[in-house]
Order: structure tokens, then C-alpha cells, then sequence
């Protein structure tokens, strides 16, 4: 029945732009971190708001490291960069990074393709404070990588991240 076929098929195409519409959930806790520009998923105007709670439910990665910042190995624990992107509904080539202090940093989208690029939320078990890194930190696998120690990958990797804008 090739018309039961075209009515399937304009149902899940009506379906699936239901779902790219919707909003994200509002959050329940204090926004940490927000994103704006060329994004589909919004809570709060034009802008993604999420929490920590949202954060953490999002694919995450542990990354035992060393980083220039820190004289000794740590373990860090967030969502993958690419995850908080899709949530949403983030769509480019870049994005800026923006610390609280205003520091800003373009991070190419193929970075966190292949150096699957966390937003760590903790080190060694702990949230991280703002005087140390936190509440985020944009975090390469720099002992995974070692060619990732250098002073773009460093400059990429933002500390103290409270807002990402999609360009």
C-alpha cells in the first residue's frame, strides 16, 4: 500500500520536527552554564540554561591527566564537550568559550570529535570550585595526546566556563 507508506512517512518526519522543537527542560538547581547563538534547544529566550544535574545526565568521560596548570595527575570527570553541544541543538564549525572573568577562546568543533573533549565538572572525586578551575573546565586528554601540549590547546582549554556561544 504505497499509501499507508507516504502517511508513515509524513508522520515520523512530523514527529521528529516535534521533537527538534521542543524546548529543554527548565532547571531545577543554580544555571551554571549557558549557551547561545545557533542553537534549536532553548530554555530560557534564545538560550540553553543547564544545571548540574543536566550536565551530569548528559554522556560523560573520566580523563586521568596531567595538565600544565597542575604539578601533579588528577582525575576529571564531565560530559563530553560534543554532548553538552547536542543537547542543544548547537550547529557549526566553532564555538567561543567564555570564562567569568571574560576570557574568551574559539574552539574548533573537530577538537572535540577527536580529542573527545570534556567539560569536567569534577577533580579527583570533588565539584571543582571556582578558585580551582570550576565550576567547569574545558579539558583535553593532554597524557592521551601528548602533542596536545602546546600553547593553542592551552589557550583552548578554558577555566571558570560559565557560557558557550555557537557563531
Amino acid at each position: 500500500m504505497p499509501g499507508l507508506s507516504v502517511v508513515l512517512l509524513i508522520g515520523s518526519l512530523l514527529f521528529s520536527m516535534r521533537l527538534v522543537a521542543e524546548p529543554l527542560p527548565s532547571p531545577t538547581g543554580e544555571v551554571i552554564l549557558t549557551i547561545s547563538g545557533n542553537i534549536a534547544h532553548t530554555n530560557a529566550g534564545a538560550q540553553a540554561h543547564l544545571d548540574r544535574d543536566m550536565l551530569m545526565a548528559l554522556e560523560s568521560r573520566v580523563v586521568e591527566t596531567n595538565t600544565p596548570w597542575h604539578s601533579d595527575s588528577s582525575r576529571y570527570e564531565g560530559p563530553l564537550l560534543l554532548a553538552v553541544l547536542q543537547v542543544a541543538g548547537a550547529e557549526g564549525e566553532r564555538i567561543v568559550v567564555r570564562a567569568l572573568n571574560d576570557f574568551e577562546a574559539e574552539i574548533p568543533i573537530t577538537d572535540l570529535h577527536d580529542y573527545k573533549v570534556i567539560l569536567a565538572l569534577h577533580r579527583d572525586g570533588e565539584p571543582m570550585p571556582i578558585r580551582e578551575f570550576g565550576p567547569l573546565f574545558v579539558l583535553y586528554p593532554f597524557d592521551e595526546h601528548p602533542e596536545l601540549n602546546n600553547e593553542t590547546i592551552r589557550f583552548r582549554s578554558v577555566w571558570q566556563v560559565e557560557k558557550i556561544h555557537v557563531p
